[in-house]
């Protein structure tokens, strides 16, 4: 969040300002070449660190079944979404900003490096805005997903000791852990010590799946109506 906010301050507002100001007031044109020097080295780290990124997006969208962008907008990973997400936008406003330069270059107009920069703050502005709600969502309790939640289900049912699930609860505690709440039955008709023995073992199991930080489960009624 603190990252997204300093992204929308100190990158797409400062950006914005300074297109605004090369179009009512141009500066003289310098040296180009350390411009695109400057943008070169830019491209090269930020490029570095997307791809980075993007072999840990991938990975983690081929472990939950999903999409590359998918997984990266909706995951709850958001040091890797922050990352993915600021360094393509670093990647495209370097292509914007070199374009800009390019053409007053070119033409010895400032027109289009001014607008260059106010592309590249308007890009950064989106991308902000986007990571501001994602992690907002997170902050006060991000829903899970209808796949996720039946992949949860089929687990605990997969479960030689769980006969039937009445009600399942996941909520995120952090990136790729959650915390689980569950009412089972169990199956078989043991005495209520081995019962609870049985459930607090199944429980802990539960707890060595990699997704799940804390599984708490309790016995269904028989009346109540499986999932």
């Amino acid at each position: 969040m603190l990252a997204a906010c300093g992204l929308f301050t100190a990158g797409a507002v400062v950006s914005i300002m300074h297109g605004v100001q090369q179009l009512f007031a141009p500066e003289p044109a310098s040296d180009f070449l350390i411009a695109y020097l400057v943008l070169a080295v830019s491209f090269v780290l930020e490029g570095t660190s997307f791809l980075q990124a993007l072999r840990q997006a991938r990975k983690l969208a081929a472990r939950h079944q999903r999409g590359l962008l998918e997984d990266v907008v909706l995951g709850s990973d958001p040091t890797l979404r922050a990352v993915f997400a600021e360094d393509l936008a670093a990647l495209v406003g370097i292509a914007m900003a070199s374009a800009g330069i390019f053409l007053h270059q070119v033409t010895g107009s400032p027109v289009p490096d001014a607008l260059g920069s106010i592309l590249v703050g308007l890009l950064l502005a989106v991308v902000a805005v986007v990571l501001i709600d994602r992690n907002r969502r997170f902050l006060v309790g991000q829903a899970v997903t209808p796949e996720l939640e039946r992949s949860a289900l089929r687990m605990m049912l997969e479960h030689e000791d769980i006969e039937r699930v009445t009600y399942i609860h996941l909520e995120f505690v952090g990136p790729n852990r959650l915390y689980l709440v569950a009412a089972v039955d169990m199956a078989g008709n043991c005495p209520e010590s081995s019962v609870a023995l049985a459930l607090r073992r199944v429980a802990k199991e539960v707890q060595a799946n990699d997704l799940v930080e804390e599984a708490v489960l309790t016995l269904a009624t028989g009346e109540e109506i499986s999932l």
